[in-house]
């Protein structure tokens, strides 16, 4: 058979077209002629683009011209996510490292040896897959399935955060329970504080500790007794005024409404400075008719002067006595007298009504009894100091006298003591004008012959003093409000 040639193909093709002429011809004439040719002319056309674009499929476009295309996957977009799957797998380790370190440093403390190990091994194996991944890229030995490998690595990363998550909240509940212990531990050295503060007070408040008078002559008395006997005095009277204070915050007292009733004219520098307003009120009333020899109890006109020996004697005597068993024993006695007539002084039937719902208390002094109450053995340990002091009073060789600062008198360090903390001296302030005046007294003061002891005021600066005052004058002005003296 002869090859198909060129010269061939063109007999053939004229042949056909001749054949098909005759058809047309003899059938539809020359309008069907020239359709066929041009079908024929689009053929050859067809046959040339493959010669010129090879093999692959063609795409007809509006044109009528033919657009070829790449059948394979994009090897960029392949490339591209490989990568992706590589750093995802990366980052699940650098994860899973973080979560094994974080185990290792919990089980540091307390130690735990197997937690150690398998942190250990943990962070050893994430480092020797990272290593194997480091070999595999640099020798482009990567066969990674970018779908799986992906998912995978979101598995580990959110597993390792987990665990991350899971460590950290066991060391925060580790905190919790070592600030619990803490807590637990404050609060039992707050009780042992209290407790030891209690005691040191009740050592401080007793009446026991008074060693100094047990061998202590009548003729070897001095001011420096009757100092010591007054600081203990005033303790108590500090002790019973923060129970004062407690029992009317719990009876919803204004505090503000009932220092001002105690001092109207006070300006408080501070909140906390409204305990001298009740200080003073406890103190002017226990030192009221201390001038007299039976201290206003049988409140005769022209009371007999003890004999100072004896005055000495029952101070020591009481100075280590329960209040209650004298009471109890002799309840019509002078002391027994005088704790019930200033309880009656310092506490107003509305104020007990108010603290204990009751007069119950009231009723039981007045038949001479001794309520079995915190409140009223606070009250009698300290109208017993004072007692004690007026004795102790009676027994000096020395005249002793009682003095109370004057409001807006200005302030002398020879006679008078700052109970504030905060230095209200003139000095200390820029405006010239401005003076320290006494507002109130808080502690009388007293005077043994020559020897005074300081008056506790409470102090507020003024600008322009009320009156003018002599520079020299001193003594007389401060010591007019009431000076009594004990009988000579």
């Amino acid at each position: 058979m002869d090859p198909i040639g060129p010269k061939s193909m063109f007999t053939r093709s004229r042949s056909c077209n001749s054949t098909t002429s005759s058809i047309n011809s003899n059938n539809n004439g020359g309008s069907h002629r020239s359709k066929l040719s041009r079908t024929f002319h689009k053929v050859i056309n067809f046959r040339n683009s493959d010669n010129k674009h090879g093999m692959g499929a063609c795409v007809f476009p509006s044109q009528h011209k033919f657009e070829c295309y790449n059948p394979n996957p994009d090897a960029k977009f392949k490339h591209k996510a490989i990568l992706e799957a590589l750093l995802a797998k990366i980052f699940a380790s650098v994860t899973s490292i973080k979560a094994a370190y974080a185990e290792l440093q919990m089980a540091q403390n307390p130690y735990n040896n197997d937690a150690i190990q398998a942190a250990d091994e943990a962070i050893v194996e994430q480092l020797r897959a990272l290593s194997e991944l480091k070999r595999k890229f640099l020798k482009k030995e990567l066969d990674l399935s970018p779908q799986v490998t992906l998912m995978l690595a979101e598995i580990q990363e959110q597993q390792s955060l987990m665990r991350t998550y899971e460590i950290t909240i066991k060391k925060l509940e580790s905190d919790v329970e070592t600030k619990d212990s803490m807590i637990v531990s404050f609060h039992k050295q707050f009780k042992d504080c209290v407790e030891i503060n209690k005691s040191l007070e009740k050592k401080l408040n007793a009446s026991g500790p008074l060693y100094v008078f047990d061998n202590l002559k009548l003729s070897r008395l001095n001011v420096s007794h009757f100092i010591e006997v007054l600081h203990k005095a005033l303790r108590s009277v500090r002790s019973f005024e923060k129970l004062m204070v407690k029992e009317m915050e719990l009876a919803n007292w204004d505090l503000n409404e009932a220092a001002k009733a105690i001092e109207p004219k006070a300006l408080f520098i501070k909140e906390s400075h409204r305990c001298f307003a009740f200080e003073s009120f406890l103190c002017k009333t226990m030192l009221q008719s201390f001038n007299l020899f039976d201290y206003g109890v049988n409140k005769e006109l022209n009371p007999k002067k003890p004999d100072p020996e004896q005055c000495f004697i029952e101070f020591k005597r009481l100075k280590s006595v329960n209040p209650r068993s004298i009471l109890a024993l002799n309840p019509n006695s002078l002391l027994g007298k005088f704790i019930r007539a200033k309880y009656f002084d310092l506490v107003h039937a509305k104020m007990e009504c108010s603290f204990f719902g009751n007069l119950n208390q009231r009723k039981i002094v007045t038949s001479g009894g001794f309520p079995d109450s915190g409140f009223f053995t606070a009250f009698a340990e300290m109208a017993k100091r004072f007692w004690m002091l007026h004795r102790l009073g009676l027994s000096m060789v020395e005249p002793v006298s009682v003095f109370e600062v004057k409001r807006n008198c200005r302030f002398s360090e020879v006679y008078m003591e700052n109970v504030s903390e905060e230095s209200l001296f003139s000095g200390e302030i820029n405006d010239g004008n401005v003076d320290i005046r006494v507002i109130f007294t808080v502690v009388p003061g007293f005077k043994i012959g020559k020897t005074v002891i300081q008056s506790q005021v409470y102090l507020s600066p003024v600008i322009t003093p009320p009156f003018p005052l002599e520079s020299g004058a001193c003594g007389s002005a401060w010591l007019v409000a009431y000076k009594v003296q004990l009988g000579y």
